[in-house]
C-alpha cells in the first residue's frame, strides 16, 4: 500500500476514517485501475433500505462485498436520506474489507457516529433524569469521591462538562 495519509475523526478517544477518504483512496491508487464499485438496493420499503456494495477487479471478480442497513425514523437525517446513508455505509464497507483505512476499524467515521446516534436517542436516559440521580446519590454516600466517580464512568459521555463541575461541588 501507498503512504497515502487518511484523514481520520475522532469518535470517543479512536480514530476513524471517513468513507469518502477510502474512496478517494482507492480512485486514487494505481493498483485498482479498471477496478470498480457496484451497489445494490436488496430491500426498500416505506421505512428501511438494505444495500449491498460489491468491489469488482479489472476482469469482473468479486474482491469484496459489505451490507449495510438503515431504518427511515432511526435519525433526523434518515429521514430525508435513509438511502443515501444506506449506499454510503456499505461502499465503506466493502473497501474496509478490502484491506482500505482499517487501521483502526473497518467501521467507518460515519457508521460510528450514525451508532452513536441511535443508541442516545433509543436508549439514553434523559440528562436531567441523570442529574437528579446523580445529585441525590452523591448526597447519600459516605465515599462522596467515589460515588462521584462512579457516575462520571457511567454517564460521563451523556454529560457536559458544566454538568460534571456542577456534580464536583457535592463531593466534599
Amino acid at each position: 500500500m501507498s503512504n497515502y495519509k487518511f484523514k481520520t475523526t475522532n469518535i470517543r478517544g479512536k480514530q476513524y476514517v471517513e468513507v469518502n477518504e477510502r474512496i478517494k483512496f482507492f480512485r486514487q491508487e494505481k493498483k485498482y485501475d479498471g477496478w470498480g464499485i457496484h451497489t445494490d438496493i436488496n430491500m426498500l420499503d416505506g421505512e428501511q433500505c438494505l444495500c449491498k456494495c460489491t468491489i469488482v477487479n479489472g476482469s469482473g471478480e468479486v474482491m469484496a462485498q459489505g451490507h449495510a442497513h438503515e431504518v427511515k425514523s432511526s435519525s433526523n437525517i434518515n429521514k430525508t436520506s435513509h438511502v443515501e446513508n444506506c449506499e454510503t455505509s456499505a461502499v465503506g464497507r466493502a473497501l474496509a474489507i478490502l484491506g482500505i483505512g482499517i487501521d483502526t476499524s473497518i467501521a467507518s467515521a460515519n457508521e460510528v457516529q450514525d451508532a452513536i446516534a441511535k443508541q442516545e436517542t433509543s436508549t439514553s436516559v434523559p440528562t436531567e433524569n441523570i442529574m437528579d440521580k446523580a445529585v441525590t446519590y452523591i448526597k447519600s454516600q459516605t465515599n462522596k469521591e467515589k460515588a462521584f466517580e462512579s457516575i462520571v464512568t457511567k454517564y460521563g459521555d451523556q454529560l457536559t462538562d458544566k454538568q460534571k463541575a456542577g456534580l464536583k461541588k457535592f463531593v466534599r
